[in-house]
């Protein structure tokens, strides 16, 4: 096969974005409907017996950071995640915690015939897209809105946009 032949195709692969099945959930990044707010998920790492999913939120264009963890819970039980703001470290009251909370609820992932289903762990193969219900209203009455902080609103909808590195 002529090399420029097979350079056109390996550009062609580098250039062209990885599909949300070929990377895990681990690795997996979303946007917004806006693209103002992106939600990056990372390793969990050690503390797998606890967490299923670590994540970050971040708000395009200022140093606004909200961490998420993803916990199996309830009654059937399934994955429950909380977003949290600038929380205490060390010991924390449970008022302390809730302060500091901007959401919490069931995570959920959509596909592209628009099925739901749940969050799976992170080696699973990435969601197509991730629905956090109720999130942009959460953010907005949180600790996380206001001057110098979030001030544009969210979907709840977040669309898988890349893998990380």
């Amino acid at each position: 096969m002529d090399g420029r032949i097979v350079l056109f195709f390996v550009a062609l692969a580098l250039a062209c974005p990885a599909q949300a099945g070929e990377c895990s959930q681990a690795k997996a990044v979303y946007a917004d409907e806006a693209g103002g707010y992106e939600l990056n998920f990372e390793p969990v790492g050690s503390e797998a017996a606890v967490t299923s999913n670590h994540f970050k939120i971040s708000l395009t264009g200022t140093s606004l950071s909200l961490n998420g963890v993803v916990m199996a819970s309830g009654e059937p039980e399934r994955p429950n995640g909380i977003i949290m703001h600038d929380c205490p470290t060390g010991d924390v009251t449970g008022a302390e915690l809730a302060a500091c909370t901007v959401w919490q609820g069931p995570i959920y992932t959509v596909d592209g015939g628009g099925n739901v289903g749940l969050l799976q762990g992170e080696d699973a193969p990435a969601a197509e897209k991730v629905l956090l219900p109720a999130f942009g209203p959460s953010l907005r009455a949180s600790t996380a809105w206001g001057k110098g902080k979030a001030q544009s609103d969210s979907s709840d909808v977040f669309a898988f946009k890349g893998c990380a590195e």
